[in-house]
């Protein structure tokens, strides 16, 4: 099975990412099985530490394996790693864990330990999770990758920038080196945050490597059911957001009003199909959150919308543009991974420029100083 244009990941249901409420099993298992229009999972072994690969494999029980695609994502060891707080684990690519010779070894295990939990024995796509600089950059990374497939443990690999915004450069290089065996790539994607996004698409386009695109929803903005009123708890993830995101969002989301009048689309699904008017995007996986207040729409509810994105696409380009522009967030936050800003010693999650970095940027027209530093960094 080809990943469809609609998708769950195990982050939506507030059990492992901490997103609006936590769901009891029974609807959160329920919230995943695949069917009634929406036929792609995706996973990541990390998340509760296996617990939701294991969930999933509950929820996954008893439906026919050909009937829908399975996305897994491995690349945190958290078999000898220890938690960073925060961070969390450390990726398997961590010189104090291993070197490039045993990376092959274990993302075998992992692959494997993840089809275990989930109770079954290959998936349709595996994802390197949120590598650091080697993983971006290691022959014996993606040569390990490869060897999962050729294994039929998998029928695709690709990769998962993350967890926050960023990675352009080292994405737009992983993809020249090592796209001729990368299948699917993971970006974060929506009309609020189209930087930096938009800037990897022709890359894969050029490579031919398919775009699924995360956070589709902005936060659960789209969903319609989030406002400043909106209770969010201790450790919801969405408290990292700058105050008064919110408000300023939703008035961007009211002037897209127009596009959507014109295409009888909800908000959420206007997001979808602005994402897949993108080159190369071919699926979408918003985050489904069941919030907490009185205008709560059940979560049961936004699995339906989603499933009921039409499959025509409505946007003109001039549409897709006009909406891009009401949603220029461009300067809007720091980015992480290779970025201009970044001085001393590489870190997990960002690092310093290289003259390789540089040069695949320019073949697509990518500057960093222009075009990846945070707005108040940027010289006037």
């Amino acid at each position: 099975m080809i990943p469809g244009r609609t998708a769950i990941g195990t982050w939506s249901g507030g059990r492992f990412m901490h997103f609006g409420e936590d769901l009891d099993d029974e609807r959160l298992e329920a919230l995943l099985r695949p069917g009634h229009g929406i036929n792609t999972v995706l996973t990541a072994d990390v998340y509760g530490e296996g617990e939701a690969d294991r969930l999933l494999g509950r929820s996954l029980a008893g439906v026919d394996r050909d009937s829908y695609a399975l996305v897994g994502a491995i690349g945190h060891d958290f078999h000898l790693g220890e938690r960073q707080g925060a961070k969390g684990f450390p990726r398997f690519t961590d010189p104090a864990l291993r070197g490039p010779d045993h990376y092959a070894a274990y993302l075998r295990r992992a692959a494997e330990r993840s089809l275990d939990a989930i109770g079954v024995s290959r998936f349709d796509v595996l994802l390197l999770h949120n590598p650091d600089r080697t993983g971006y950059e290691s022959a014996e990374v993606w040569a390990g990758m490869a060897a999962l497939r050729d294994a039929g443990l998998t029928e695709g690999i690709g990769i998962a920038p993350g967890p926050a915004n960023g990675f352009t450069l080292d994405l737009i290089a992983c993809l020249e080196r090592f796209g001729a065996q990368i299948d699917w790539a993971m970006i974060i994607l929506n009309p609020l945050e189209p930087w930096p996004g938009e800037m990897v698409l022709d890359a894969a386009a050029a490579k031919e490597v398919r775009v699924i695109t995360r956070v589709v929803d902005y936060g659960g903005l789209f969903w319609g059911d989030l406002d400043p009123r909106t209770p969010l708890g201790e450790h919801d993830h969405r408290r990292f957001r700058p105050e008064g995101w919110i408000a300023r969002g939703l008035q961007r989301i009211e002037r897209m009003q127009p596009v959507r009048a014109e295409t009888g689309l909800t908000p959420l699904q206007l997001a979808c199909q602005w994402n897949l008017s993108h080159p190369a995007v071919e699926c979408v996986v918003p985050t489904l959150i069941q919030e907490a207040g009185p205008r709560a729409r059940p979560v049961e509810d936004k699995r339906r919308e989603l499933a009921g994105l039409p499959a025509d696409l409505r946007l003109r380009r001039d549409q897709v543009a006009t909406i891009a522009a009401i949603g220029d967030n461009r300067g809007s936050m720091r980015l992480k991974g290779a970025s201009p800003e970044h001085d001393g010693p590489d870190a997990p999650d960002r690092w310093g420029l290289s003259e390789p970095l540089l040069e695949a940027g320019r073949r697509y027209e990518v500057e960093p100083e222009r075009d990846l530093r945070a707005a108040e960094l940027t010289a006037v």
